[in-house]
């Protein structure tokens, strides 16, 4: 076998040799999907009827999305219901209608919330505000010999190498106190916007594409510098910068077990550095199945755009969704993207909240057209899924629509999942300081091994 072959460039090719070991992988490594019925499994750490299983306790957000009631036996009933989002207690849309009608942005206030578990009063949330927005700033020369050192092919990974990177300028990286974490947390808050930004900046210049770099305004929200930084002229609308605003705070958390989330508080539980649960955390909001949710929304609708002729043709719209469904167009995945969520059962809140902000806003930028081809979608596979599932009800995730937002935001899809971050970033860190005050174990599951104990057997005889 050849390990290594002499030729340029073959550091990323796939060679016979790795095939090969590939080929011997496969070999021993089937597992019977039966046998996890039979060892009684909770893959995906889902019970049977799709809730999932219990492993902690926490006072930072809450999803309801069903009731449950005795059927007379010594099961229960899941009856599905319109979905709720918490944080710390208090509806998230409340969150978002309560600023509006005061003309302020929520973001931060929904991060205090998460973090510090009460509403702030408004001397509470200024200093909030003045103390992320001293923070918001790289250390010098941070651009140039971390961002720019090596060509982002994929801004999360810039991002994480950043966040990294920032663990060698911290006096105190390993000190995981309290009050040392809350200080780090709130600096990694105030500064992934940057972190996400100057990766796009890089990437597009990588690209042969201008270089400009637009510093932070310590007096503006998150949302207004994320769209100020962004954008070239630096300029944005006031509906542009509420809607983003509203976007980040319903991505702000979903609760303890959402997957990045729970990650987070499997590698905190080890004792390990801020730094390293993070960028845990957001490898795990990097996968498709997780952060990149919306990306895929927006591919599945351009290629509806190219095959449907008449968008207000209901019976058209729903020929080209039974042939996604029968794995005949688009991905061939039979999936419909942004329709059914983990979680939400009759309602997603997000969703729902989100609408008037869609509506709005596309008729801000003239996109009425195309919000309707996105409804028409929504109704019309809602129903052919719910017939295929034998469903009574199923919910639209918030991610069916928060790419067309993105989009007409003028956000390239390659800022979608680091956006994500962003807002995620609050809820990671109110969830990281609880496991740290109260978890106090080493979190680690049981997996059986099912493989047959064997001899070892010398070279000879192999």
């Amino acid at each position: 076998m050849i390990w290594k072959e002499n030729r340029e460039n073959a550091y990323c090719e796939i060679t016979p040799a790795i095939l090969a070991l590939k080929e011997q992988w496969e070999k021993k490594n089937y597992i019977d999907p039966r046998l996890y019925k039979e060892y009684n499994v909770k893959r995906g750490l889902r019970d049977e009827d799709g809730r999932g299983v219990l492993t902690g306790l926490t006072r930072v957000a809450e999803i309801q999305s069903y009731n449950v009631t005795a059927d007379g036996t010594d099961s229960e009933k899941i009856t599905p219901a319109d979905g709720v989002l918490y944080y710390r207690g208090i509806d998230c849309r409340e969150l978002v209608t309560g600023s509006a009608e005061r003309g302020r942005f929520a973001f931060e206030e929904a991060a205090y919330l998460l973090l510090f578990g009460e509403l702030p009063t408004a001397e509470q949330l200024q200093d909030f505000c003045v103390q992320l927005a001293s923070y918001r700033t790289l250390p010098t020369n941070f651009f140039r010999d971390v961002i720019m050192k090596a060509p982002p092919k994929d801004l999360m990974n810039t991002m994480q190498r950043g966040i990294l990177t920032l663990f060698c300028y911290d006096d105190k990286p390993n000190d995981i106190g309290l009050e040392n974490v809350l200080r780090q947390c709130l600096q990694l808050m105030s500064n992934m916007p940057v972190l996400a930004i100057y990766a796009y900046q890089a990437w597009r210049y990588s690209q042969g594409e201008s270089l400009f770099i637009h510093v932070p305004k310590p007096e503006l929200s998150t949302a207004e510098n994320f769209l100020r930084m962004l954008r070239e002229d630096r300029s944005y609308t006031e509906l542009e910068a509420r809607t983003l605003d509203v976007a980040l705070v319903l991505h702000a958390d979903n609760g303890g077990g959402n997957n990045s989330t729970f990650t987070n508080h499997v590698v905190t539980s080890s004792g390990t550095d801020t730094y390293s649960a993070i960028v845990a955390a957001m490898s795990s909001l990097k996968g498709p199945r997780h952060g990149g949710a919306n990306s895929k929304v927006m591919a599945m609708m351009a290629d509806i755009k190219s095959h449907v002729k008449d968008w207000n043709d209901e019976d058209c719209v729903a020929d080209y969704l039974t042939k996604m469904l029968n794995k005949e167009a688009f991905d061939h995945s039979g999936l419909i993207y942004g329709l059914g969520h983990a979680v939400y059962t009759k309602t997603d809140p997000r969703c729902e909240v989100f609408r008037d902000y869609v509506h709005r806003l596309a008729k801000e930028k003239g996109r009425e057209q195309e919000l309707a081809l996105y409804a028409n979608v929504e109704k019309i596979g809602k129903s052919l899924l719910m017939e295929r599932q034998h469903k009574k009800a199923l919910s639209t995730n918030i991610d069916f629509y928060s790419g067309f937002v993105y989009e007409m935001l003028g956000l390239p899809m390659e800022l979608y999942t680091p956006l994500f971050a962003v807002a995620r970033i609050s809820g990671w860190s109110a969830h990281r300081m609880e496991e740290l005050s109260v978890g106090g174990k080493l979190i680690r599951p049981r997996y059986e091994c099912v493989e047959e104990h064997r001899s070892y057997v010398p070279m000879e005889n192999r």
